[in-house]
């Protein structure tokens, strides 16, 4: 799909195969959640801009590269998007937070907000997503609205695992999103869970269920 670029570096499907395992504790899967959070983010930030500075090594004057511009912010969607945010922030921890408290709705899978907190210069900065899974799309797309509301221009999507439906959902409404994921699973069941997908990310990474 247009838009949708598959991250299948073996470490990456590796550590999937990992977490996706129901008999994984809580502690595995939150510390693998993180580790494939910072390896995917190698990938969405391949095409960050680079400009040269001059620095003094140990040895020589001399000019290298160095991100240009704002840094980045990246936007969890809570629960379990802060674990996999957290790779990320080890990788760049000078980047901004956002944080986009959402859930879905049991009976209806629509999107409800309970908390919202971006930094004020988004609409400068690049802003990544986090969500470790994309299933119905509802929350991701609730996410994208409210960020775009507030000022955001570019932003990107990054999910563990994602479902048909959510893909062709997200890309719909917001087909100037780019998303990154390391897998694309068969479908969604009557619950509106991945299948075979890994459960729900969030009572699995913190033990509420």
């Amino acid at each position: 799909m247009q838009g949708v670029q598959v991250v299948d570096h073996p470490l990456v499907q590796h550590k999937l195969t990992l977490i996706r395992d129901k008999n994984r504790s809580t502690k595995s899967f939150r510390e693998l959640l993180k580790e494939i959070g910072m390896l995917i983010c190698y990938e969405v930030t391949r095409d960050l801009p680079l400009t040269d500075i001059k620095i003094e090594t140990p040895v020589a004057t001399m000019m290298a590269p160095h991100l240009s511009g704002k840094k980045l912010v990246f936007a969890p969607i809570l629960r379990a998007g802060l674990t996999f945010a957290e790779g990320m922030l080890d990788l760049v921890p000078a980047a901004r937070v956002a944080h986009i408290g959402l859930y879905r709705e049991p009976e209806t899978f629509a999107a409800v907000e309970y908390f919202f907190k971006a930094p004020t210069d988004i609409a400068e900065r690049l802003v990544i997503v986090v969500a470790p899974v994309l299933a119905t799309a509802n929350t991701a797309v609730a996410a994208v609205d409210r960020l775009k509301e507030r000022g955001a221009k570019e932003i990107r999507l990054v999910c563990l695992i994602c479902a048909p439906p959510g893909l062709e959902h997200m890309r719909g409404l917001h087909p100037d999103v780019p998303i990154w994921t390391a897998a694309i699973d068969e479908g969604l069941d009557d619950n509106a869970f991945i299948v075979p997908g890994l459960g729900d990310a969030g009572d699995r990474a913190y033990g509420t269920k």
